[in-house]
């Protein structure tokens, strides 16, 4: 079989490595990592080895966001990761480099490295370039996606025209690369790095920069090196220490909240004791880099000025991170020392003059929400919100409610029925929330959820509520009208109401068939990453519990002289 696809002895002979990419043409996030698959080949070629390619699903969330297919975002990353295990230990294969783009595609990369724990490189795609576009005065803005959502609802509450958002929306994107601010995409790039997983500096360099070749090529030569010198596996990288150090980056760039869940999936995968707190704990690191969505750069932009490095050498002089080992084979803090950096940058705050005192995001609890949920802070600076409920039980009837200026100032819009298992999928309110900023209303109004949010959005608000409606929490219990309150100071997400002495609003599964079928019977809550797989631990606990059964059988079970 493998003569017939033109590999001879020599070649069969060598170790085969992995070459799994998540390329696409339907969006220009993915678009690139074919042609870079065949930089990671030669890299692999030239040092030894024989790729084998692999190419694997992506769903990209800046085309499915506000529709249905945004239900198959989340999931879709624990498909991508198992695709991976199944093609990888399917073919017996010795190691693998990894090609991400866009939000799902790498942190189901790393879940997947962690679960099967053989020598990996993950490597990033890279940004997408800003847009540009003349504003009515005449001024040159630079674009993002973020810009298309805020123009929608700036559109229909009639503060710009026609024009004015077609302009915005044929110029956010020119061209590949995942959305440009410090959204997930990025955010899960640079916590790539923070885990040891990448190379530091590799993700940052843009899709379409002349850089990216060479550094596919050098990952697909770093794995050789791996293989030949036991660099280090994803397990001994991914460690409650590189974890927490990724965290306080999420928190250090007013990142994307969405970082929470997928740091909780991949310790789930590697067996590391990881949870909510940690999150809580890491938001105490101050804001550093002026980012977007709620800062004034882009990610290419922080490239230019010298990258997650210059997050990275602010936090290591802080005391902030801790060492920790990467798959270069040297040290992070060696690696973070070495990396050339502008000496004129002003896209990183030295951590004595922060942006903010605290990161952008905390972690509540509270009547809404007895297992948490996360609070994004980015931006706005507000500490405590009172106000009625307006319950929605869709993102679609809230939208409606926006776009037709049904919200207003002091309300707590609350989206619920959306969570992994209810949505199913777990969506993320980008739309909503991206036209109450464009109506002026994202200082006025709140917005909790058991669904998600966009890297893109800031304004106040609470995503990831669990328990979810759907599984019975007490966001099915709420009524339009009750006061509620969200504290920062306190960590409390409260409602003035006895939600004991009500029966919880109910609606039927949105989707009783196929793979989202599936994917709501089997999720965990999102406290606990929205998984799907069982992780080491788990082997453990289900060890210990039938090791625990087979004793209480043995010690009940009637005494005879076989017993």
């Amino acid at each position: 079989m493998l003569r017939a696809t033109g590999l001879n002895d020599a070649a069969i002979a060598k170790p085969f490595v992995a070459v799994v990419h998540t390329w696409s043409d339907v969006s220009p996030c993915n678009i690139t990592l074919r042609d870079l698959a065949q930089d990671v080949r030669r890299g692999v070629i030239e040092s030894g080895g024989t790729p084998i390619e692999f190419n694997t699903i992506a769903v990209t969330d800046g085309i499915a966001m506000g529709s249905e297919g945004m239900r198959a975002s989340l999931a879709s990353r624990e498909t991508i990761a198992d695709s991976i295990e199944l093609a990888v230990s399917g073919h017996c294969l010795d190691a693998m480099v990894l090609l991400v783009g866009c939000d799902k595609t790498i942190p189901a990369a790393a879940m997947a490295a962690a679960r099967m724990d053989i020598p990996t490189v993950i490597l990033y795609g890279g940004t997408i370039m800003p847009g540009h576009c003349k504003t009515a005065d005449g001024r040159d803005k630079p674009l993002t996606v973020q810009d298309v959502f805020e123009a929608v609802g700036a559109h229909s509450a009639g503060r710009i025209d026609d024009g004015e958002l077609r302009r915005i929306e044929t110029h956010a994107c020119p061209g590949a690369g995942a959305c440009g601010g410090q959204f997930t995409a990025n955010t899960m790039a640079m916590v790539l790095t923070f885990l040891g997983l990448s190379p530091l500096g590799a993700n940052d360099i843009p899709a379409i920069h002349a850089d990216k070749p060479a550094a596919a090529r050098a990952c697909g030569a770093r794995i050789m090196h791996m293989l030949r010198d036991g660099g280090p596996l994803p397990r001994g990288l991914v460690t409650a220490t590189s974890l927490r150090n990724a965290a306080r980056a999420v928190s250090a760039t007013a990142g994307s909240t969405n970082a929470a869940l997928h740091l909780l999936a991949i310790a789930h995968e590697a067996g590391v004791a990881f949870d909510l707190e940690e999150f809580e704990a890491a938001a105490s690191t101050p804001v550093i880099a002026d980012l977007k969505p709620a800062g004034r750069y882009t990610a290419a932009e922080m490239f230019d000025q010298g990258g997650t490095a210059l997050v990275a050498r602010e936090l290591k002089t802080a005391g902030l991170i801790e060492d920790i080992p990467t798959v270069t084979g040297n040290s992070f803090f060696s690696e973070v020392d070495a990396a050339k950096v502008s000496a004129t940058q002003d896209v990183v705050h030295p951590i004595t003059a922060p942006l903010k005192p605290r990161g952008g995001y905390s972690i509540l609890r509270g009547d809404l929400a007895p297992e948490g949920c996360i609070l994004k802070l980015a931006g706005h600076g507000i500490e405590h919100f009172e106000g009625p409920a307006r319950v929605f039980d869709s993102e679609d009837a809230a939208f409606a409610a926006v776009q037709a200026r049904r919200i207003k100032d002091g309300d707590v819009i609350v989206i619920r029925f959306e969570g992994p298992a209810g949505g199913p999928g777990m969506r993320e309110m980008l739309a909503v929330t991206a036209a109450l900023i464009g109506q002026g209303l994202g200082g006025d109004v709140a917005l909790i959820t058991d669904g998600r949010f966009s890297g893109a959005t800031h304004g106040f608000m609470v995503g990831h509520i669990a328990p979810e409606a759907m599984r019975g929490g007490p966001l099915a219990y709420l009524r339009e009208g009750d006061r509620v309150r969200i504290d920062v100071a306190s960590r409390r997400l409260d409602v003035d109401a006895d939600l004991s002495a009500r029966q919880p609003a109910r609606i039927a599964p949105r989707v009783t068939t196929g793979v989202l079928a599936k994917y709501a019977r089997d999720v965990r809550s999102a406290s606990q990453g929205a998984v799907t797989a069982p992780g080491p631990l788990d082997a453990e606990a289900a060890d210990t519990r039938r090791i625990h059964a087979a004793l209480i059988a043995k010690k009940n079970a009637p005494e005879t002289e076989t017993a």
